[in-house]
């Protein structure tokens, strides 16, 4: 067996969120977390499969004993996005043109297949080695990140660091920015469209809502920046309201996302200032959900050692948002950092090019190599 037969058999376990329209009845992560848990026992780790949500677990597999030593954690996600409209067999998980196609193939089990093969290529240190390198999948990254949130909030205290599987090139994403998804609702009255004066128009106030306070919030928004990540964002993603052109519509709601930095987070929040720029509207927020920026210092031990592995490997910002961030909350330092390009997740055809997996697998295998054999002792 190869990294990329790994791959091949990851991308063939469906394993889609779903929540969002996932465009398939072959959802939740279970079948591919008994797998690796399977997989990963083979190599002689102790697993233990966590619910988190009914049928949907984390998965985590321990090297070594929780004993005290310093520890590291290999954390991608189990789930990927829906296959509503793609153009491949999202699961055949072929290969042609130096590719691998398949949904998942980037984003993200391509980086959890390298993580995976490093791990295996290094399995007989592990149990003794100075320092612990743990594995864990996390289910629902591609909703509300309930695993990841989960897990930080019970383990947090034993890691030093966390490495979490995306598709970045290689590259180290140490700082992303966080997001609100907010949906606002606005309610009036039904009534005949011949009669429209007898009703109160929803989709209007509405309207006319996100109209008054958009570009103010824009400005707003701008001046909250960051070095690398850009200024805090908004987007109006989703409208809906109304049932039939002849009646006056009693209900209308949109979904807006709004990209912040940390320098929004520490002014209080996203959430707050949509709520200071909504008073006095006839508009309510019905649902939101405020995930955290995530900012780890570039020059922190564990990002150096990564880049001695591999001296191209830059230290980057991203605008999405991953588990990262919510286990940088619960106080475990965090990146993102795998094989593959985030261009490519989420596509109708979406693949990854074998070399990159490769690549991948090996830089993985020699960071294994270099924090096990000769860790530096600020690190230790």
């Amino acid at each position: 067996m190869s990294a990329t037969e790994l791959l091949q058999q990851l991308v063939r376990i469906p394993s889609v969120n779903p929540d969002n329209a996932p465009g398939t009845e072959l959802t939740g992560e279970a079948a591919i977390a008994d797998f690796l848990a399977a997989w990963l026992r083979d190599l002689g780790a102790d697993v233990t499969l966590e619910e988190i949500r009914p049928g949907r677990p984390n998965l985590i597999a321990r090297f070594a004993p929780l004993d005290g030593r310093p520890r590291i954690l290999f954390g991608p996600h189990l789930d990927t996005v829906g296959v509503g409209g793609m153009t491949i067999d999202p699961f055949s998980g072929e290969i042609r043109d130096g590719r691998l196609w398949g949904r998942g193939s980037s984003d993200t089990k391509g980086p959890t297949a390298a993580m995976l093969w490093a791990l295996r290529e290094n399995a007989g240190h592990l149990r003794d080695a100075k320092v612990a390198i743990d594995f864990v999948g996390f289910m629902g990254e591609e909703s509300c990140q309930w695993g990841s949130r989960d897990f930080g909030e019970k383990y947090a205290a034993d890691y030093q660091f966390a490495i979490v599987g995306e598709p970045t090139s290689l590259d180290i994403v140490h700082t992303t920015k966080g997001s609100l998804w907010a949906t606002l609702r606005s309610t009036g009255k039904a009534a005949h469209s011949s009669q429209p004066e007898r009703g109160d128009n929803a989709a209007m106030k509405l309207a006319r809502t996100l109209c008054a306070i958009h570009e103010p919030l824009v400005d707003r928004l701008a001046t909250f920046t960051h070095p690398v990540l850009g200024r805090s964002t908004i987007n109006v993603g989703v409208l809906r309201g109304g049932s039939r052109p002849n009646i006056v519509p009693d209900l209308a709601e949109a979904e807006i996302d709004i990209r912040l930095t940390p320098a929004l987070r520490d002014a209080g929040g996203a959430l707050g200032l949509l709520r200071e720029m909504l008073a006095g509207h006839p508009v309510e927020i019905v649902e939101a959900d405020e995930k955290p920026p995530m900012e780890t210092p570039a020059d922190h031990p564990w990002i150096q050692r990564l880049r001695d592995v591999r001296p191209a490997t830059k230290c980057v910002g991203a605008p999405w948002f991953s588990d990262a961030a919510h286990l940088s909350e619960a106080g475990i330092p965090s990146i993102c950092l795998g094989p593959g390009s985030i261009d490519q997740a989420h596509t109708c055809d979406e693949f990854i090019e074998i070399a990159a997996l490769e690549e991948g697998a090996a830089f993985f295998s020699f960071f294994i190599q270099s924090a096990i054999l000769n860790p530096q002792s600020s690190i230790g």
